[in-house]
């Protein structure tokens, strides 16, 4: 490396001195002039390589790998997106379906309630049906046993308002003495019977 280095001190020294060598020649030197000042810039051009060649290169193949970095970044960011974006698609997708089948299962669910209520509605009137009509059985039935009762005591009363009425003394007696023949015998069956 050192040598090289050298190697160019030696030919900026020489660059230096080309324009010297140029002037020297007069003024009717003119072409030689013009060949040194190309010359001084060739040479310079050069050495500029020649030194700037590595930290240039190394520069542009450093930019080149954080450009091409940041592009496989950006691209695998756009690849993320695209992914996600797809999976939310989908997913807008699923929703309407999942929209459609809560619609149905919530259709399907207040159908099912609705015979529900229309069966315990059904059992509940039966159910009414049935109470009242035994309680109507039961009101029948007393207003029947208390009709048989009030007949029964006015059956009674204008029996005796009759025998008051058409039975005389004598025909009171004779009652009266039957009235108890048929007890004594009846007495004398249930006596007998027991024997």
């Amino acid at each position: 490396m050192t040598r090289v280095m050298l190697r160019a001190a030696a030919f900026a020294a020489l660059l230096l001195a080309a324009p010297t060598f140029a002037s020297e020649g007069g003024e009717n030197g003119g072409g030689s002039h013009f060949f040194w000042e190309w010359l001084n810039l060739l040479t310079l051009v050069a050495v500029l390589f020649f030194l700037a060649r590595k930290p240039v290169m190394s520069y542009l193949a450093d930019r080149r790998a954080r450009i091409e970095s940041d592009l496989a970044s950006a691209s695998k960011l756009l690849g993320d997106a695209e992914a996600s974006l797809a999976d939310w698609n989908a997913r807008a997708a699923r929703l309407d379906d999942e929209a459609a089948e809560i619609r149905r299962a919530a259709r399907d669910a207040a159908e099912h309630e609705r015979e529900r209520i229309l069966t315990d509605a059904r059992a509940v009137a039966e159910r009414i049906q049935r109470d009242a009509h035994s309680a109507l059985e039961r009101e029948l039935q007393r207003a029947r046993a208390r009709l048989r009762t009030e007949v029964g005591d006015l059956a009674i009363e204008l029996a005796e308002k009759l025998l008051r009425e058409q039975v005389q003394g004598a025909d009171r007696a004779r009652l009266v003495d039957e009235f108890v023949a048929h007890l004594e015998q009846g007495a004398g069956a249930r006596a007998g019977g027991r024997n």
